[in-house]
Order: C-alpha cells, then sequence, then structure tokens
C-alpha cells in the first residue's frame, strides 16, 4: 500500500512555496513558489493551494499549511502580514483583520479539496522537519519576521508570538531582526542583533538545542555563527516544507 503524499505548503511574508513530499519527507515532485499577493484574504489562500495541488500533479492525500500568526487547532487567531494593503509595515486593513481573525482554515481547506489538512504555524512546521525530539528544542525562523516554536521531548509547547517581544529602542523582534533591517544595515550588523536576539531568549527558554532557520539563516556571517554557541544550529529554508510530512506524526 502506497503510504500517504502530502502537499506542504510554506507561507511566508515574501512567497508562498508548496511541494509533495512522500511519507520519508523527499519532494515527489518540484518546489513551486508564487509571490505573495497583498492584502491576502482567506479565500485568495485556498485558491493559491487549490492551484498547487492542481500545478503539482503528484496526487497528494493530505495538505499541511504554515503560515505566519498564532494558529490554534488549525484556527487563525491572527495573521500579520496579509492583513496589510501592499505588504509587511504597510497600512493594516480593518477588514482583512476582521476577515482572518478567528477563521478556521484547516476546515475550509477540507472542505474546498477534500484532503485532511494540517494548519499550523510557519516555524512550528519547520520545527517538525528539524528536531530531535529528545530533549528540549526550540527553533528561531529568520525571515520577513521572526518566527518561533518550542518543542520538549518531540512535543510542541503552547505557541508564543515572540516577534511581539521588545528587544531595544522600542523595536519588536520582528522588527528589530525582520528582512527590512538586514536590506537597511547589511549582514554584518544585522548578524550582530541576531546574536542579541538568540543571547536574550537563551536566558528566557533555556532550551538543549536551538535551530535557526528562514531565509535569512543563511545570511548570519561567519564570525557571529562562531560565537552562537555549541548549541545552535542552522539549518536549510526547506525544512517549512520539509517539516509538512513530519508534523502529522508529531501532531495528531
Amino acid at each position: 500500500m502506497r503510504r500517504p503524499f502530502t502537499l506542504s505548503v510554506d507561507c511566508g511574508g515574501g512567497g508562498i512555496k508548496a511541494s509533495v513530499l512522500d511519507y520519508r519527507g523527499t519532494m515527489v515532485a518540484p518546489s513551486l513558489r508564487v509571490p505573495t499577493p497583498y492584502p491576502l484574504p482567506p479565500e485568495l489562500l485556498i485558491e493559491i493551494i487549490q492551484k498547487f495541488q492542481t500545478d503539482l500533479k503528484a496526487a497528494p492525500d493530505r495538505v499541511t499549511v504554515g503560515m505566519p500568526g498564532m494558529i490554534r487547532h488549525g484556527v487563525v487567531i491572527s495573521t500579520p502580514h496579509y492583513v496589510c494593503r501592499s505588504g509587511p509595515r504597510t497600512r493594516v486593513l480593518p477588514q482583512m483583520v476582521t476577515a482572518w481573525q478567528n477563521f478556521d482554515l484547516a476546515s475550509a481547506l477540507e472542505d474546498q479539496i477534500a484532503l485532511p489538512s494540517l494548519v499550523l504555524n510557519d516555524a512550528e512546521v519547520a520545527g517538525a522537519g528539524v528536531i530531535s525530539g529528545s530533549c528540549m528544542e526550540m527553533i528561531i525562523t529568520l525571515g520577513t519576521g521572526l518566527g518561533n516554536s518550542i518543542w520538549d521531548g518531540g512535543r510542541l509547547a503552547p505557541h508564543m508570538e515572540l516577534s511581539h517581544m521588545v528587544a531595544r529602542w522600542g523595536l519588536l523582534f520582528d522588527d528589530y531582526v525582520g528582512e527590512p533591517e538586514r536590506i537597511r544595515m547589511g549582514d554584518a550588523h544585522w548578524s550582530r542583533r541576531v546574536r542579541r536576539v538568540v543571547g536574550v531568549l537563551r536566558e528566557a527558554i533555556m532550551w538543549d538545542r536551538l535551530y535557526l532557520g528562514g531565509g535569512n539563516s543563511a545570511h548570519i556571517t561567519e564570525s557571529v555563527r562562531k560565537t552562537l554557541g555549541d548549541e545552535v544550529v542552522i539549518v536549510p529554508n526547506d525544512a517549512g516544507v520539509r517539516g509538512g510530512v513530519r508534523a502529522w506524526e508529531l501532531m495528531t
């Protein structure tokens, strides 16, 4: 009997990526990416996922979606970027906040594409793709903003939006190490900010192992990497897609 194929969708602030993976996490279809449209209402995101399902032509048996924001049991409590007029740091549209607030994306997907659907925070999906499951582990994803998830012995802790914590000068973590600041400052100065964030969270979480993922983890300079600590591991950006398979094992 064929093991289940998973359509794994990683929803970011700059782009939405997807692929179909087998039970081992091996891609059985080429990865696809589309730029994130703004504003992005729930119905349009579902249309994009449906198009991925059609274009990938690999007959998935289930769907995993990782998206930014506070997600509980497949329901979007809030999401930070898709409610903006033209992308992150642009005007928030009240009607979009209302459209996403308490939107049951998992149920809506199951109704539209007739496949079992698992919807999580994007850093939770990425964490599922990299954790060992044997200790206290955390992943921080660096991209448009900062994402995170915490795991204890392979069990996911309740989600906390640490991106909303204040870093310095009144800046939230999301803004302090987000993509706009990396572009403005350059990789060297931005990397030192990442090191400060790691230091603050190390004292608060006291993890056994920390993973740094997301598209911008690759921009952390070599000099800063050497100072982050032996328990800090930088992981590839594809964890947000590849974690879509293991998430079913860990969450269901």
